[in-house]
């Protein structure tokens, strides 16, 4: 039961929890499949994401059960092999995020979804257009 409640990750073909990737390696994760993987504002911007749900009481309390969370980043984005030249810029910007850095276009949002895409909902407020994002804030209904 346990084990279908963690992430996993595979090294050399073995499934491990969750639990074995680092707070830095969940952050690259999110950044490089999220951010079309060249994008330094782009990755920039999904760990500032990140890091606003991180200290929002409705989110959970570590980066990897940020991530990790169900429905709400790339599906597989703590198990799929990141195999391209994006993961040394992810590890850089993940290191820059991790010492304090944020995205200043950001701001207090949390949400983001493929630039582009259009919904009928009246509480998003669009803050910034970054690595094939939209990022924006969720307001009260208008």
């Amino acid at each position: 039961m346990l084990a279908s409640s963690l992430g996993a990750c595979s090294l050399f073909g073995m499934q491990f929890g969750m639990a074995r990737l680092s707070e830095k390696e969940c952050m690259m994760r999110a950044m490089y499949f999220e951010s079309n993987r060249s994008s330094p504002d782009g990755m920039l911007a999904v760990g500032t994401v990140v890091m606003n749900r991180l200290y929002d009481s409705e989110y959970p309390k570590t980066i990897c059960g940020v991530v990790g969370q169900k429905n709400q980043f790339a599906q597989g984005v703590l198990t799929k092999r990141m195999t391209d030249s994006g993961v040394v810029l992810a590890a850089q910007m993940a290191d820059r995020v991790l010492a304090g850095e944020r995205h200043p276009g950001v701001g207090p949002a949390q949400h983001f979804h493929t630039a582009g895409l259009r919904f009928p909902y009246n509480n998003m407020l669009y803050v910034l257009e970054a690595g094939g994002n939209e990022f924006y804030i969720k307001t009260r209904r208008r």
